[in-house]
């Protein structure tokens, strides 16, 4: 009656008879409750059992030995257990009939027969299964469940009646199946409000029914599609109860599985629209924020990129985009599973993909890069970013051509719309664009909180850019340098100064942190080096093709601004750093510029800066390697014409803006600071080596217009980092050995920048050389070290100047250390030397006085002597002072008219007269051979003044001669020692000195050849200081002899007498020798001789012999050392 009613369209009647059904299927005064309603109310849905009371049967009833089950009833508040009778599993059967029949007659009656069978299903136990079939659950095991054992076996029966129930409604037409849902639906929502805030598990009747619903009927998905997702998405998927949403989740996903996997008429691939309905429920689970939830849908995700992933077509930009919506909040768990999901995609799934999809990886790839819950999936996210790059460079003409083709469409659709395109980096190429928006997502990993993430990204972005950087148009550099690079710059930069430099601490079971490492500026420091460095190579690998954009000029000030910043900051690591890229841009040596596209895919060089090594004198430096490969280099020299002259002019003024920021960075770094306390930053030696090693690179590019300010900047540089201290710290470390005595890294440096200079200086125009008397400055000035180490402002320092004494200061407790400057001083006076031997004719070094210069600049450690820090310091200065003067003393009498050598002469004899009468005393262990050989020296000096000086006395000042002739005399008869034993008082006298100041004195006193009356001025002046002296030691001696009495004097001047008699007795045999054009000056001499000598006694010569000979026996002292018949012995 019921089907009857339905076909004749009798709502009323049918719904009496079906509510009678109904009725019959539950237990008595249960279904008075449930089904006590109109047609009216049931419309209006108001025939939900939610909040009524539940009358219960006893078990004493009439139909009590007629039960076959007995189960909790489907209510907020159960109060005991209902039951089940044979007659109301017989009207179940029936109902079940009457649906599977004529269920598309029913209409709204589907609410009545899904809400009776609901309510027996939940009763019997029956839980819904794998595709929303019903089978006994595990309450049926309960105390709340009992079931007979004919009830027992018909369940699998009623089981399958219910699914073929629902299997039949891929027969109803589309209104009858709308009516269907509909009624499940209506079912679904009375279970959830019956599961608010109840902890009892919900029925999941209706949901399980709309998923094998769904199932049935995907011939004709469209017509179900929304509504069965709708109410699944924004319901059931969002319930507080996590059981109702684990089941809408596995509907939802189930029924889009199967949607997909379906054979549809036409095929997915030919209806993107209804590909897109199908997945588009599955982007919406996005938003949804249960964990639960969004685990189903990345599981649901992988499936379909397992099973279906070759077939995705346009559905990929909604894949992608669930992956991409993970947020890092959102648990370990769904991160982990939706990177899984990339990773597939990305290694099976990049070709099959439109190409429009290509810049969504990029996007998602990266957004997994920047999630903090796990390290290693940022690591590889990162390696999985250099993966798609690689596919993008092997597959770029197929990319290029696809995304170019669709740019057409889209800009010709967007000018019929009457709109612009808008894209990230428009208007750059598509295919451009895809690797700017690489760049840009590694860019943004650079700045990532974690430094491992930094590192990593920073690599991998400079990888890719030098890697695959010829593929760009040369337009697209521009956005890359200053959208890319610079604002990566600035991001680090800003990053790296306001880091933390609180202490990391490293906790329980973490790894501990290096100390280098330990603090979040420190971390930062290490992404600053790394990021400048990369940039710099690319400026150097790259310049020629960024010079040609236009703006190249202010993008290298920029960079050297960078370079300068970095270069200033107080952390050593990025400061050294700085340098390195600074010479990086220096090593720039061939004038090859890029093609537009190469034929050949470039090498890859991207490795991190090494250290600098030590510059040769032509100060190129290492090796540079360019990333572009052998072909593309042939073809890029044979395509390209050489350099224009204005490209010259341009190179210059480059050159010359590196040049200032290296001297602000030089000028600012060396200056030393106004107060010193624990907290001032002093420079290291590593890092003032690399800045005076980039000086020869840097000055190859600007020579043709160094000028003489720009070497006096170089001079306060160069003096500047010199004078720098070490910490004590380090001083074991970059400090020689106190046996050794070698230059440290830095010292070789400076020396190697003046070499570099002098050696260019000399080659070049005559505007150049007039500079060398600025080179002899700074070296003297450095010479000078030697004997006064330069103070670094008011610091406070320990000196280490003194190899023998160098192992006691260098463990003194000391902040601050000042370098050994003895070999550095040494070696500098070398290269004074060498180069004064090559320029002493030189005009500029004539008129600047520098031989004046260098021999003032001598006199210091030749005074000093014996007191220098170093004994080889004076040795040195004494040779380099007799090497100087045989070179210079020509040119000094070449221009005595002059008058441009006059105060030289002064100079000169004062330094004569300090060293060879030094008023430093011999150390007391110096031995009897290291005596004699340093009175070698001494005589090496008379012999110059007597081969080099005298003999052209008429181009020599008067003045000059009397100090030379007054110093001659000095030494012929003086004694430098005092205190020696008797054995050693011979030699100590310097009597080999004295012998040849003497006979020097004769030379010139009574030369054969008197030509000039300058000459005979000599002479006379000679002889007359001899006799003056030699008489004065007479009258001393007698008168002392008289006044001693029986008392010996002195051994010292006993010694004396000897040897003034000596030297009389001598000089009366060279009398006598003379040659007869001399005789007058003889006889005269001989005259005078004798005259001063007869004030003694009446017989002067034998009278002297007898006291001396008195004396000496007097004394002990024995004759054996007087030979040659009384003339002076040297």
């Amino acid at each position: 009656m019921a089907a009857l009613c339905g076909k004749l369209s009798l709502v009323t009647s049918r719904d009496a008879f079906i509510t009678a059904i109904c009725k019959g299927s539950l237990p008595p005064h249960y279904a008075l409750t449930v089904l006590n309603t109109t047609s009216a109310a049931l419309s209006s849905k108001s025939y939900s059992i939610q909040g009524q009371n539940v009358q219960m049967i006893s078990p004493s009833s009439e139909s009590h030995q007629q039960v076959v089950a007995v189960g909790q009833p489907l209510a907020l508040q159960p109060q005991g257990t209902v039951m089940l009778t044979s007659k109301n599993i017989q009207c179940m059967r029936t109902l079940l009939s009457l649906a599977h029949c004529h269920g598309a007659v029913l209409g709204t009656s589907w609410q009545l027969v899904l809400a009776t069978l609901q309510h027996l299903v939940w009763i019997l136990g029956l839980k819904p299964g794998i595709g929303g079939a019903l089978k006994p659950g595990r309450a049926v095991e309960g105390p709340s469940t009992v079931l007979t054992t004919a009830v027992m076996t018909d369940l699998p029966v009623i089981s399958n009646i219910l699914s073929r129930l629902f299997e039949s409604s891929q027969y109803l037409d589309d209104v009858s199946l709308h009516h269907l849902i509909n009624a499940l639906c209506s079912l679904s929502l009375e279970a959830m409000d019956m599961a608010y805030g109840n902890n009892k598990e919900p029925s999941l009747f209706a949901v399980a029914k709309l998923l094998e619903t769904g199932l049935v009927n995907m011939h004709r998905i469209e017509i179900m599609w929304r509504p069965l997702t709708g109410h699944l998405l924004e319901k059931v998927c969002q319930h507080p109860n996590s059981r109702m949403r684990e089941w809408g989740a596995e509907a939802l996903t189930s029924l889009i599985k199967a949607g997909l996997t379906f054979n549809h008429d036409p095929s997915l691939s030919q209806n993107q629209r209804l590909q897109l309905l199908l997945l588009n429920p599955l982007k919406e689970l996005s938003n949804i924020s249960h964990p639960d939830i969004r685990l189903k849908q990345l599981e649901c995700v992988l499936q379909i990129l397992q099973s279906q992933g070759d077939s995705l077509g346009p559905g990929w930009p909604l894949v992608l985009g669930v992956m991409g919506a993970i947020r890092s909040d959102q648990g370990e768990s769904l991160i982990r599973t939706a990177f899984q999901c990339l990773q597939l995609v990305v290694t099976d799934f990049l070709p099959t993909m439109p190409c429009t999809c290509l810049q969504i990886v990029v996007d998602v790839a990266g957004s997994f890069g920047l999630h903090n819950q796990e390290l290693n999936i940022s690591l590889t996210s990162i390696g999985l970013l250099w993966n798609i790059s690689d596919y993008f460079f092997q597959r770029s003409e197929i990319i290029e051509k696809e995304l170019n083709k669709e740019e057409s469409v889209l800009q010709k659709q967007a000018k019929e719309n009457g709109i612009t395109l808008n894209r990230p980096f428009h208007p750059a190429p598509p295919f451009d664009c895809l690797w700017l928006c690489l760049y840009a997502k590694l860019g943004e990993l650079c700045v990532d909180p974690r430094p491992a993430v930094r590192k990593s990204a920073g690599q991998t972005l400079f990888s890719t850019i030098g890697a695959h950087g010829t593929l760009l148009q040369h337009s697209t550099w521009h956005t890359v340098i200053w959208k890319v690079l610079f604002h990566l710059l600035d991001r680090v930069r800003e990053s790296s100064t306001t880091a933390d430099k609180e202490k990391i601490e490293s906790g329980g079971g973490n790894i501990l942190i290096h100390h280098s490492r330990d603090t979040a500026e420190k971390q930062w420091a290490e992404t600053w080096v790394l990021t400048l460095a990369g940039v710099a190579r690319i400026f150097n690998t790259r310049r020629y093709l960024l010079q040609s954009l236009g703006d190249f000029s202010e993008a290298w000030d920029i960079l050297l601004d960078h370079i300068q910043s970095a270069a200033l900051s107080k952390n050593n690591e990025v400061s050294l750093a700085a340098l390195k890229s600074f010479q990086e841009i220096l090593q720039i040596v061939s004038p090859v510029r890029e093609t537009e596209k190469p034929d050949t895919p470039p090498a890859i060089n991207v490795p991190v800066p090494v250290l600098i090594g030590s510059m040769t004198a032509t100060g190129l430096g290492r090796s540079f390697m360019r990333t572009d490969s052998l072909g593309e280099r042939i073809g890029k020299c044979s395509a390209i014409e050489p350099p224009m002259i204005t490209d010259e002019i341009e190179d210059l003024d480059l050159w010359w803006a590196a040049w200032n920021s290296w001297f602000r960075i030089g000028s600012e770094s060396t200056k030393p600071p106004l107060s010193f306390d624990k907290m001032t930053f002093i420079p290291s030696q590593p890092f003032l080596t690399a800045l005076i090693q980039i000086f020869p690179a840097l000055y190859q590019h600007i020579k043709t217009g160094f000028s003489m300010d720009d070497l006096q900047k170089l001079g306060v540089i160069l003096h500047g980092a010199i004078s720098v201290p070490i910490s004590s710290d380090a001083s074991p470390f970059i400090l020689p050995s106190y046996t050794e005595a070698v230059l440290t890294s830095l010292q070789e440096a400076v020396l190697t920048a003046l070499d570099v200079l002098q050696k260019a200086i000399c080659i070049g125009s005559e505007n150049m050389q007039v500079m060398y008397p600025a080179i002899f400055d700074q070296l003297l000035a450095f010479v000078e070290f030697s004997c006064k180490p330069p103070q670094y402002g008011q610091l406070e320092t320990k000196h280490i100047a003194n190899a023998k004494f160098n192992q006691i200061q260098l463990f003194a407790p000391a902040e601050w250390v000042a370098l050994n400057y003895v070999p550095f001083a040494e070696r500098s006076l070398e290269v004074v030397v060498d180069l004064y031997q090559k320029t002493a004719c030189h005009k500029a070094v004539v008129n600047e006085k520098v031989l004046q210069n260098i021999i003032k600049t001598l006199r210091m450690p030749l005074s000093l002597k014996y007191a220098c820090p170093s004994e080889s310091t004076w040795k040195l200065a004494v040779s380099s002072l007799l090497k100087v003067l045989s070179i210079g003393l020509p040119v000094a009498r070449q221009h005595a008219s002059s008058g441009k050598f006059d105060s030289m002469w002064p100079e000169l004899a004062t330094t004569f007269e300090n060293f060879l009468f030094t008023k430093s005393l011999p150390p007391d262990n110096l031995s009897i051979q290291e005596f004699q050989r340093n009175e070698n020296i001494d005589v090496e000096v008379v012999q110059l003044i007597s081969t080099e000086i005298l003999p052209y006395a008429n181009f020599i000042p008067k003045e000059f001669v009397g100090q030379i002739m007054t110093m001659l005399n000095k030494g012929s008869i003086h004694s430098q020692s005092s205190s020696f034993t008797e054995a050693e008082i011979d030699i100590r006298m310097r009597e080999e000195f004295s012998k040849m100041c003497f006979e020097t004195l004769l030379q010139f006193s009574f030369s054969n050849k008197v030509t000039t009356p300058q000459e005979g001025y000599i002479s006379r002046m000679a002889l007359s200081v001899l006799l003056k002296r030699s008489q004065d030691v007479l009258y001393r001696y007698i008168e002392d002899e008289r006044l001693s009495g029986k008392c010996p004097l002195p051994r010292q001047q006993v010694t004396e007498i000897i040897f003034v008699l000596k030297a009389v007795s001598t000089l009366i045999d060279s009398l006598k020798k003379t040659q007869p054009e001399n005789a007058l000056d003889v006889a005269s001499s001989e005259k005078h001789l004798k005259t001063r000598n007869s004030t003694k006694k009446n017989n002067p010569k034998e009278q002297r012999e007898k006291n001396l000979h008195k004396t000496r026996k007097k004394r002990g002292i024995d004759h054996s050392h007087q030979k040659s018949g009384g003339r002076a012995t040297f």
